[in-house]
């Protein structure tokens, strides 16, 4: 039921921004992001079940916790890229907002190589056989 507490503080952050626009434009990228840092923290208590059951279904299937390390630092890039291109967005921004979007996108890149190289080393043991 904590969802519902996070839909009532995003209401009433949105209330707050869209007066303070009117009078205060400046201020209101401040509370639109200090709403999404707070409904982010909320979030992140939730996510420590997800993360325990998604270590618990690797270590059975036999595969390295490097994976769930790197899934981890990548949707925490996700999430954060997404948060600061919005309150870039939200100020008027877009151009900023796009850029990063972009770094967002090649850090998870990044992030993801070893992981298509040991694709492309089971690959190669497939067609060696």
């Amino acid at each position: 039921m904590e969802w519902i507490g996070m839909i009532g503080i995003g209401l009433v952050g949105m209330v707050i921004a869209v007066l303070l626009r009117q009078y205060k434009p400046e201020y209101a990228v401040f509370v639109s992001l200090a709403v999404g840092v707070l409904i982010i923290g909320m979030l992140c208590s939730q996510l420590l079940p997800v993360f325990n059951e998604m270590k618990e279904m690797l270590s059975q299937a036999n595969l390295s916790l490097e994976y769930i390390g790197i899934l981890i630092k990548s949707l925490g890039v996700c999430y954060l890229t997404q948060l600061a291109s919005d309150a870039c967005r939200d100020a008027g921004e877009t151009a900023i907002s796009s850029k990063l979007e972009l770094a967002g996108k090649i850090t998870v890149l990044s992030l993801g190589l070893p992981l298509f190289g040991k694709l492309l080393d089971i690959v190669k043991q497939l067609i060696a056989i």
